[in-house]
């Protein structure tokens, strides 16, 4: 497998360094760590050697990145002009056939937690293949990882990051977690509908997709699933048990184009309140 790494020589590009290489040692994947240079437009005159200057300063910073990758991982880095940090992403990644883009969040979020950045938010609304989000401070753990948690889409027409998840879950060995989770956030419920039976109904039918998405499964070693629910999803989120080295994955809107991530409005709100990595697996 092969995973592509955005970066950028600040904590949160170390973030995303240090979640391609947990990724990496689960998988047994090669890293290419890319840092995008913008272009000079108009290109002024007298720039050329201030250029080499800038440069040289963003292969140090990638060689810099590289060095925090442990011995056994193949890692290679690139440094990239484009006047798109996200687009170039996008392409490196698509034309090398990477499995999936890592990068860390914006600089300014509340430790381990994510918030989202320019890139990753334009990233977030195009990327052409799986993009795993690393919360912010996730450099300073050091847990390997150890289990997989999908937010199984509570309707059947959704586009469902189910079997992404099991094939990184076979290949990294590691238990998966189903969950689908309940809240009284606006749904459209019947208007005659209290909220115990909002509730009720909402469990039920998340209860039953679940069994749907386990029965269609292959045999898998610790297997789970879990409703969780709450008034609110970040309330639900909550009542979930998290460990260290869990990863989250969350499938894409249903108004996503094929073959692209699009970052609905429940999944931002989930992403928000997620505590560990998350991926976001493009539309089918």
């Amino acid at each position: 497998m092969k995973i592509t790494v955005g970066y950028l020589a600040t904590p949160s590009g170390d973030d995303g360094v240090a979640l391609a290489t947990a990724l990496a040692r689960a998988l047994d994947a090669s890293i290419d760590i890319v840092l995008v240079m913008a272009v000079d437009e108009p290109v002024m005159e007298g720039s050329g050697p201030y250029r080499k200057v800038l440069e040289a300063k963003a292969r140090g910073w990638v060689d810099d990145a590289a060095a925090q990758v442990p011995s056994g991982i193949e890692v290679t880095t690139h440094v990239l002009t484009h006047e798109s940090f996200a687009r170039a992403l996008i392409d490196f990644a698509v034309n090398t056939d990477a499995d999936m883009i890592v990068v860390g969040g914006a600089g300014d979020g509340l430790l381990n937690r994510h918030s989202i950045g320019s890139v990753a938010s334009q990233l977030l609304h195009a990327s052409e293949v799986p993009l795993a989000l690393a919360p912010r401070g996730y450099r300073l753990s050091s847990a390997p990882i150890t289990d997989l948690t999908v937010a199984v889409p509570t309707r059947a027409s959704a586009p469902n990051p189910l079997p992404f998840a099991i094939t990184l879950a076979s290949a990294a060995h590691v238990p998966v977690r189903l969950v689908s989770l309940v809240s009284l956030e606006p749904t459209g419920a019947p208007s005659d509908e209290t909220s115990l039976d909002t509730r009720r109904r909402q469990v039920a039918a998340a209860q039953d997709n679940l069994d749907r998405a386990v029965r269609a499964l292959p045999d898998i070693d610790g297997l789970q699933s879990v409703v969780a629910d709450g008034s609110t999803l970040d309330e639900a989120m909550g009542n979930l048990d998290w460990k260290p080295g869990d990863v989250l994955f969350l499938g894409s809107s249903r108004l996503a184009t094929p073959k692209r991530v699009f970052l609905g409005s429940s999944a931002a709100k989930i992403l928000r309140a997620a505590p560990v990595p998350v991926v976001v697996v493009p539309h089918d």
